[in-house]
């Protein structure tokens, strides 16, 4: 699974063999957490969470940390997958 992006943690990735619409799975220590970007203008939504260690409140900060970056995880699951939709 190639990694997009780490950062404070966390490894924002995409699966090679994955289905649209263009999204990310966020592994951190103990859960994932899956947003649909929206590419390109976004904004991100959550679509799914795994696992029992993350609460609302890191949610909300794992996107608005992720959101600056929408243009670049937009950029690294159309590398893997071409179109968005």
């Amino acid at each position: 699974m190639p990694t997009i992006l780490s950062t404070n943690g966390m490894r924002v990735v995409v699966y090679p063999a994955d289905h649209r619409p263009a999204h990310v799975h966020v592994l951190g220590a103990g859960y994932e957490v899956v947003f649909v970007l929206n590419c390109p203008e976004g904004p991100m939504e959550l679509r799914n969470v795994g696992g029992g260690n993350v609460t609302k409140m890191k949610i909300e900060k794992i996107r608005r940390s992720l959101a600056p970056r929408l243009l670049d995880l937009c950029d690294g699951w159309r590398k893997h997958h071409g179109d968005y939709h």
